[in-house]
């Protein structure tokens, strides 16, 4: 598994239907909602704790937004 991947968790549709938070380069979901707003809400606040970049998917599995919680490559000038 690569450090990118432990740098990031996912909000993604899972396979039975509802919403997944998962890290980075991970199997097993870290949690499981039956809304997308509840995925992401509970993805940040996961984000935020640990520090890593959210990555928040459509149904289609593409990349949708991010959110940066920590370690930020291209932080905005001040």
């Amino acid at each position: 598994m690569s450090k990118k991947g432990l740098e990031t968790h996912h909000v993604v549709p899972a396979p039975s239907g509802g919403w997944d938070v998962k890290r980075g380069g991970g199997q097993r979901a870290t949690s499981h909602h039956s809304t997308k707003r509840d995925a992401v809400s509970a993805g940040r606040e996961v984000s935020r704790n640990q520090g890593t970049e959210l990555r928040i998917h459509n149904l289609d599995g593409r990349i949708a937004s991010s959110d940066s919680h920590g370690r930020d490559p291209n932080p905005p000038r001040g």
